[in-house]
């Protein structure tokens, strides 16, 4: 009879459980919170006169949701909106979206500036951790 909440609960636990690392292209440097927010909300574009192409996973992913999160203090709903009325006033598109932690890995280690978030336990070689979650 234990089993079932034990169950459930372990289930509604996934999302907080994702922990996400921001990842570089090697060469960059690593980041502050407050720019990778700025660079995840297009207000900043280049870093040491490189310029920078973050990358998300798509709506709905729950390590998306744990990024936006801990490192952007929103929700999926806030983050889509800004971009919503920035894509209106003609100030900006969203970071891309890439189907996978596997492709966003592969488009990070060979874009000269590109960064993205994958789990932590699947930080390979070949890419700079510019962040890690508190």
């Amino acid at each position: 009879m234990r089993i079932l909440p034990t169950i459930l609960l372990l289930s509604t636990l996934g999302p907080a459980l994702a922990q996400p690392v921001v990842i570089g292209h090697a060469g960059l440097q690593p980041l502050d919170r407050k720019t990778l927010e700025r660079i995840y909300t297009g207000r900043i574009v280049e870093i040491g006169g490189v310029r920078v192409t973050p990358v998300n996973l798509p709506q709905g992913n729950e390590l998306r949701e744990a990024f936006l999160r801990h490192y952007l203090s929103q929700d999926e709903n806030k983050y889509t909106g800004y971009w919503t009325v920035r894509r209106y006033v003609g100030k900006g598109t969203p970071p891309p979206e890439l189907p996978s932690s596997a492709e966003v890995v592969e488009f990070v280690s060979k874009t000269e500036g590109a960064i993205g978030y994958v789990e932590s336990v699947e930080v390979p070689e070949g890419v700079q951790i510019l962040l890690r979650s508190p």
